[in-house]
């Protein structure tokens, strides 16, 4: 069996190709580019809602989200469909 070997330099080049990846994904990091994921506070602001309005959307479904540890996140596009009339 061979045995590679992963130096520090490795790890910290992985780690700045991980976060320029998350960052790409999550929006952040790039000037004038609207965010596709929004956490539960913006959309509350957004849409002018309380914390529990929120909450019962998600609990009957009519606002899809997605957990990552305790933060919740929205699509931007399932917001705007709601707003536009339509179930996400």
């Amino acid at each position: 069996m061979q045995v590679e070997m992963i130096t520090r330099e490795d790890l910290k080049e992985w780690k700045t190709e991980l976060l320029a990846e998350i960052r790409k994904l999550t929006g952040q990091g790039s000037e004038g580019v609207s965010k596709q994921w929004l956490k539960s506070y913006e959309v509350r602001k957004l849409l002018k809602i309380s914390p529990g309005t929120l909450q019962n959307l998600r609990i009957n479904g009519t606002l899809r989200y997605t957990k990552i540890g305790s933060i919740m996140y929205y699509k931007l596009d399932d917001i705007n469909k709601l707003l536009e009339g339509g179930k996400p």
